[in-house]
């Protein structure tokens, strides 16, 4: 009681209204952000279990996974308040990202139970209302990245939560690509008669497709995107995301370091999932290998020859990465406590690459041009390798 009335004696006189770029004395600075932290994780955490959840169970708005997340997205939309109102912590720009970001999440919620409520059971985690989810919270971290960016101090600390910032991100931007690694498993698991959905779910997916529970129906729910999505998607999405955090955090070993992180929890929180009765998922280790590509490419100080040599790098290591990983399964599915299943991958539609490295290429040399542009007005935004 008497920490709770001390919390609040610290924090009402900040409780006044203000414009965004207003001055922020650093403690409340950081317990803004560190706030976004726990929100961020709570919602990394739900995320996480939901998925695996939704491979077993048949949709329930109540689930313990979506309550976790709730929990993050509460408190993400009480620092949005505190933002707007008190005009601390962040500028315009960062205020406005993190504001339009939780207001689409926000309107992404009902439609997504809108949604459910007409048409069932949702088969895909590429849905419309699913990436509007992802939409709002991408723009949701980027505002928050862009406020800590501009807003704290140069040091260690700096650099860690910026690092932790965009593994945030990462994680956002990936997740629909959880859907195949989940799927490939399954399939796998009903291949081997050790099937992890309850029937109930299997049901409700094969009645939706007007077809009997048979493997079609299994693959139709586990695989219901081409082959293709899944490299391409990865290596101009995931590798855009951690090009920028290498151009922003300008340490070399950066973007390595955040996929690793990535890569780590997903690596965790298998065995924890898969003991609580839970599907397994393949884990995309080969993040790991294109964002160390990303990192050699840095060596390069000219932007476009940079870009250049990143996405035919990083192409290169995921699309190698992958292959790799597909034969480690050894065209065997993973069961549930295989290791070939952790260390396996979605089918690889090879033929991709080409489209996967020039749309790399064109995204990478739009965020060089854009670091570029605005280097005059943020000094810290350096092109140069910091060694």
């Amino acid at each position: 009681m008497k920490r709770a009335v001390m919390i609040k004696d610290w924090a009402l006189p900040y409780w006044t209204r203000g414009q965004a770029g207003r001055e922020t004395p650093p403690d409340l600075f950081r317990v803004l952000y560190y706030g976004w932290l726990l929100a961020l994780t709570l919602k990394l955490l739900g995320s996480a279990w939901d998925v695996s959840w939704h491979f077993k169970w048949l949709r329930d708005d109540l689930a313990p996974p979506h309550l976790l997340n709730s929990a993050g997205t509460a408190l993400a939309v009480a620092l949005t308040i505190v933002h707007g109102y008190t005009g601390y912590g962040v500028d315009r720009a960062a205020l406005r990202l993190i504001q339009w970001g939780t207001g689409i999440f926000l309107v992404a919620v009902p439609l997504d139970l809108i949604n459910h409520r007409v048409n069932g059971l949702d088969i895909t985690s590429w849905s419309p209302s699913h990436i509007l989810l992802y939409v709002g919270t991408f723009f949701m971290i980027a505002g928050v990245i862009r406020g800590w960016f501009t807003g704290a101090p140069p040091g260690r600390e700096r650099t860690v939560v910026l690092g932790a910032l965009f593994a945030f991100f990462l994680e956002n931007v990936h997740f629909p690509e959880q859907h195949q690694e989940y799927g490939i498993l399954s399939i796998g698991a009903w291949d081997n008669d050790a099937t992890y959905a309850e029937p109930i779910l299997l049901q409700f997916a094969a009645d939706q497709m007007g077809r009997p529970v048979d493997r079609v129906t299994m693959v139709g729910f586990s695989l219901p995107v081409p082959d293709a999505l899944y490299p391409v998607y990865a290596v101009i999405a995931g590798m855009t995301v951690l090009a920028v955090a290498r151009l922003m955090i300008a340490r070399f070993g950066a973007a390595t370091l955040i996929a690793a992180g990535y890569v780590a929890f997903r690596t965790l929180i298998w065995p924890l999932l898969t003991a609580g009765g839970f599907p397994p998922s393949a884990v995309p280790f080969f993040l790991v290998a294109g964002a160390l590509a990303v990192d050699v490419a840095f060596a390069v100080r000219i932007p476009a020859l940079r870009a250049a040599l990143g996405a035919a790098l990083a192409t290169a290591a995921v699309y190698g990465g992958l292959i790799v990983q597909n034969a480690v399964m050894g065209g065997v599915y993973g069961g549930l406590t295989s290791m070939n299943g952790l260390l396996g991958a979605p089918p690889l539609a090879t033929a991709s690459a080409l489209w996967a490295g020039l749309g790399l290429l064109a995204a990478w040399l739009a965020c060089e041009w854009f670091a570029a542009r605005k280097q005059g007005g943020l000094h810290t935004l350096r092109l140069s390798v910091a060694s």
